[in-house]
């Protein structure tokens, strides 16, 4: 990225008589001039944001707005709430607040759970040459903290301006697994589309005997993926494939067969759900990830050559494919594991990529695996995608530790209480054992839970319950309480975040 992308600095427009008069209280935080010369402008006061429209012309300023439109020493004005309907209008209005398709570029991905960490994802960006994907939910989220697409969707938008950013941005609608899910997030804008097709893996093959592999390989559904048994097995079973890096890969017959029973059925899925979006919605311009991490053991080479080569013949495009690495890649802590035994793998991954469909690599649950970062940029090869979500609410959280430390206590505690049910579609290690009673900790060692492994993961698993748990009265028991003390805390929330992802980024910038 580069910080010329900006239209202007803030420095310039933080002037309060550039405003009129009953605003001038605001600070301003962006200002972007559209192609009409209605300038847009986001004001901030206390621990609220404004929408300013300002022309010289009433017929400048562009239709879909709704707020308070006055005149004022002949300029003309419209001062607007951050609804979902001005959000609406400021994509139609300024289009680089919508999002775009991003190909085979370097990107990181960024989930927010909280609607108010773009600003700073964006300019932790700044000196690389990432491209941000900044509405990035997957459906699970959505459930747990019980926010819409639309949410999502709008909070990136309103960033995307806080920021004067107009390099371009991604939204990822992450692990789809219906219908039902691609049309929620068409209908949200999202351009990138990550298939999660995990109940459909057959993990069984590596307890198979011969007799039961070749059972379940012949019941495949050869004819829904138009093939034959036979035709696979010519193609694969003993042929030697020249990839980059000075590999090749000559599989076994036993390879092809547990590569075909494990990912048969992922193949159909996955070409049903891209047939769907594209046969649905021809007009919309859209990407696809295929995320097959998600299983007890690390995809093979021979099995990512199966899937891609199997999806290259079906016609599916893919934009990105996240295998399932050696190790682990817990949520919220660093990699753990051979990390030469992952450079070994991600090298012939990234070969195999590069001859199906010179596609990103895609690291899921990417959030604080600095090992895997460094590996990588050491490396140098191919294009990667990372993903992260978990690990912005943790930032969010130090955030509140340093401003509101009795609050960060009352959240310890309830997560605490909720861990072992909400571990429980996680993989995690985390030991409660390892941590002491919330109030024994002191208001100065509060932020350093947040660096410690067992307390990051608690707080990781949490958090759906932490932000939807309600009180007595029917309010929100926390959440509200954090959106407030985030917003009138932003210069310290949005440090937090800005350090923590320049340590994501800085490793492939070597």
């Amino acid at each position: 990225m580069n910080k010329s992308k900006k239209e202007s600095a803030k420095g310039a427009i933080t002037l309060s008589e550039s405003l009129p008069e009953g605003l001038q209280d605001f600070f301003v935080l962006s200002k972007v001039t559209g192609k009409s010369g209605c300038s847009f402008l986001l004001l901030k006061k206390d621990a609220g944001k404004k929408l300013l429209l300002a022309a010289g012309d009433e017929a400048q300023l562009p239709d879909g707005f709704t707020g308070e439109k006055f005149q004022q020493n002949s300029r003309y004005y419209l001062v607007c709430d951050l609804t979902p309907a001005n959000a609406a209008a400021l994509r139609e209005a300024l289009p680089f607040t919508k999002p775009i398709t991003i190909g085979n570029r370097n990107s990181f991905g960024f989930g927010d759970r909280l609607g108010n960490a773009g600003a700073a994802h964006l300019r932790s960006l700044e000196s690389s040459d990432f491209l941000p994907v900044l509405a990035q939910q997957s459906i699970r989220e959505l459930d747990r903290t019980r926010r819409t697409a639309r949410e999502v969707m709008d909070a990136a938008t309103w960033a995307i301006l806080q920021e004067g950013y107009t390099g371009g941005f991604g939204a990822d609608a992450d692990h789809l697994k219906t219908f039902d899910d691609i049309d929620r997030m068409v209908d949200a804008g999202f351009t990138m589309y990550t298939i999660d097709p995990s109940d459909f893996v057959d993990n069984r093959v590596v307890n198979m005997d011969d007799k039961a592999l070749r059972q379940a390989f012949s019941e495949l559904p050869w004819k829904k993926i138009n093939d034959t048994p036979e035709a696979f097995a010519e193609r694969y079973q003993d042929v030697a494939f020249t990839l980059g890096y000075d590999h090749t890969l000559k599989p076994s017959r036993q390879a092809i067969l547990q590569a075909a029973v494990k990912y048969g059925r992922v193949i159909l899925h996955t070409l049903e759900m891209s047939q769907y979006l594209k046969n649905t919605y021809p007009d919309f311009d859209s990407e696809i990830e295929l995320s097959v991490d998600e299983t007890p053991h690390p995809t093979t080479p021979e099995e990512h050559l199966v899937i891609a080569s199997e999806l290259k013949r079906l016609g599916v495009e893919l934009v990105s494919l996240a295998p399932r690495f050696c190790g682990d890649f817990e949520k919220g802590v660093d990699f753990k594991g051979d990390i030469e035994e992952f450079k070994r793998e991600y090298l012939l991954h990234q070969a195999i990529a590069a001859a199906y469909g010179n596609y990103k690599l895609s690291i899921h649950s990417g959030s604080d695996k600095f090992g895997v970062y460094e590996a990588i940029g050491n490396l140098g090869v191919g294009s990667v995608h990372v993903k992260t979500a978990g690990t912005s609410y943790l930032e969010a959280l130090r955030a509140v530790a340093l401003a509101d430390p009795g609050l960060l206590r009352e959240i310890f505690a309830f997560s605490l209480e909720r861990f072992d049910t909400d571990r429980k579609t996680y993989h995690i290690s985390a030991d409660t054992e390892q941590l002491s009673d919330p109030d024994s900790y002191s208001d100065d060692q509060l932020p350093g839970l947040l660096d410690n492994d067992h307390a990051r993961q608690v707080f990781h698993v949490s958090f759906g319950s932490v932000l939807t748990e309600r009180n007595a009265q029917g309010g929100l028991r926390f959440r509200d309480r954090i959106m407030t003390v985030l917003s009138k805390n932003e210069d310290v929330y949005e440090d937090c975040l800005y350090r923590h992802f320049r340590k994501h980024i800085q490793p492939f910038e070597q």
